[in-house]
């Protein structure tokens, strides 16, 4: 009786202690992606868009810049400047160049803020204790006072206005840059997920293959994204399309041009895409059945940047036999649904056990 009513009184200092801090900071929620990290401010919406890139100067490990600037970097640098991507899969890869990058974002959106903010950070459904712990702990020592962590999948059917608080199904897949997330939700909670380290960045490694087996052409990172999305598709197009693409001869060693198709580009992301549609018909067959009921006329929601590769929800429907809708906003869809959690912080503490470190648990 009298541990769960000290339990309690400290519930409400920390509450009290939470809402004061917040009048001199203005909490923030984050979805770190593999590709992209934005950042929703409490009262001001989506403020921050970037790439998750850092330059670093080696030897020193210097950060000198972030973003978008050090993204133009990467393939372009001189010996002793490295732009790295510290997110792989979805995970972080590299802890204390995601501390900075997380440091520079977070200083970015608050550079007059009196106290560290409360911050939500989406992650992928399937990472580990570890791999949380590492998010929290970069988090912690990039700013903040106090971390929650919130499942991707069930944070993007939030900012697309899913009514995953009804006793009904719903689905949602968001197709990153590291990683697909899938989800079956019901009452508030996920009944069926399944998490898979293929998405965005896996179908620019297939097309940079396919342009070194193919043609001895090699090309960067930047170049292979920036096919998908011009020319890029996983279903037939009524015009096809064709696009010039340059890079380094293999054989020669000098600069080269070809000219490549959408079919053939198909073609190369056909393996990754099949991967996606594998988890998604999987992750159906073990949907309960009065949920499955359900999502004959509810259908499958895409989110995420991969959502947006021409026919993608075409394809999965025919495979699916279910009707598929793409998000309104799919690319920010995660950033929505974890920013909506600021205005429930109360909500997220009743549903989370606090530590012996005072850190808390996701939910």
């Amino acid at each position: 009786m009298l541990n769960a009513l000290f339990r309690r009184l400290a519930e409400l200092v920390r509450s009290s202690t939470g809402y004061v801090l917040g009048l001199f900071s203005q909490d923030i929620s984050i979805d770190l992606g593999t590709a992209t990290t934005l950042v929703f401010l409490k009262g001001r919406g989506i403020v921050l868009c970037e790439p998750s890139v850092v330059a670093i100067q080696r030897g020193s490990s210097r950060v000198l810049a972030v973003g978008e600037e050090a993204k133009r970097m990467i393939g372009r640098t001189p010996g002793n400047i490295s732009a790295i991507r510290p997110m792989k899969d979805g995970v972080i890869a590299d802890f204390e160049v995601t501390e900075s990058m997380l440091r520079y974002f977070i200083k970015k959106v608050q550079p007059r803020k009196l106290n560290k903010p409360l911050v939500i950070v989406a992650i992928p459904s399937g990472i580990t204790e570890v791999e949380k712990r590492a998010v929290r702990d970069s988090a912690l020592r990039a700013g903040a006072r106090e971390v929650f962590l919130v499942e991707e999948p069930k944070a993007a059917a939030i900012g697309v206005g899913l009514p995953i608080h009804e006793p009904g199904g719903n689905m949602i897949i968001d197709i990153g840059g590291g990683t697909t997330e899938m989800a079956v939700i019901s009452l508030d909670g996920i009944v069926v997920s399944r998490s898979i380290r293929i998405a965005g960045d896996e179908m620019d490694q297939a097309i940079i293959e396919h342009l070194r087996k193919t043609y001895n052409l090699m090309i960067g990172e930047r170049t292979a994204e920036e096919i998908k999305i011009r020319i890029g598709s996983a279903y037939p197009l009524d015009q096809e399309l064709t696009m010039e693409v340059r890079g380094r001869d293999l054989v020669s060693g000098l600069p080269k041009t070809v000219t490549i198709t959408s079919e053939e580009v198909r073609e190369a992301l056909s393996e990754p895409i099949r991967s996606i549609i594998e988890a998604a018909r999987l992750t159906l067959e073990k949907t309960p059945p009065e949920l499955s009921a359900d999502l004959i006329d509810r259908g499958i929601v895409l989110a995420g940047g991969g959502s947006l590769l021409r026919g993608f929800d075409r394809l999965l429907a025919e495979e699916t036999g279910l009707p598929v809708h793409i998000a309104e906003n799919p690319v920010t869809a995660v950033a929505l649904g974890v920013g909506k959690g600021l205005d429930n912080i109360r909500y997220l503490r009743s549903r989370i056990a606090v530590s012996a470190d005072r850190t808390p648990r996701d939910f």
